[in-house]
């Protein structure tokens, strides 16, 4: 799991947010977080969350957000796949309306490079 100040990261995340009313500098971005399927389910999810949450504490930041794609069933979704959004949501994480970045990268199964949604996600601390 990484984290940093969401003004250190790409332009594209800060043009996501130029109609909304958030101060970036407020907003610290729970980046990347992968756990293999062996280690789900025993709180080490909550355990990156709440570790990088406590580092925005402490660096002074009053809200946490991080991003997720935007899609609906994929042809590479694993056998069991549950949404992690009621995981979010039970952590106080709710969706920022028309707060989406969008990003191109080539997906497994694709030819080239192809334009990705990805929903914002915010948490007052």
């Amino acid at each position: 799991a990484t984290g940093m100040p969401l003004m250190g990261h790409s332009d594209d995340f800060a043009a996501a947010f130029a109609d909304s009313e958030i101060d970036l500098g407020d907003v610290f971005y729970c980046a990347e977080s992968v756990l293999l399927p062996e280690f789900r389910g025993r709180g080490i999810g909550h355990a990156f969350f709440e570790a990088r949450e406590a580092h925005a504490r402490e660096l002074g930041f009053g809200k946490v957000a991080f991003c997720a794609v935007v899609r609906g069933e994929h042809p590479m979704e694993p056998k069991g796949y549950r949404p992690l959004d009621p995981f979010w949501r039970g952590r106080g994480y709710v969706p920022l309306e028309g707060v989406i970045a969008q990003f191109r990268w080539r997906d497994l199964g694709e030819d080239a490079e192809s334009s990705k949604a990805l929903q914002f996600w915010l948490r007052e601390l």
